[in-house]
C-alpha cells in the first residue's frame, strides 16, 4: 500500500513542479498539491499500533 502513496506522492510533485516553473503558476494546484503532500507524508509516516498497550494490561 506505501508503493500506492509513493507513486502517487511523485506524480503530485512532479505536477507541482511543473505548474511552478509556468508563467502563471495555478495557486489551486499549488494549494491541492501541498495538502496531498501532508496527507501523502501522514500516511507514510503512520506506525502500526505498538504492543505497549498490552503489556500495562498484564502487569
Amino acid at each position: 500500500m506505501k508503493t500506492i502513496y509513493i507513486i502517487i506522492l511523485l506524480a503530485v510533485f512532479g505536477i507541482a513542479f511543473y505548474e511552478q516553473s509556468k508563467p502563471n503558476p495555478s495557486v489551486w494546484v499549488q494549494v491541492i498539491g501541498v495538502i496531498v503532500f501532508f496527507y501523502g507524508a501522514m500516511k507514510l509516516m503512520s506506525k502500526t499500533s505498538s504492543n505497549h498497550k498490552d503489556k500495562e494490561e498484564d502487569v
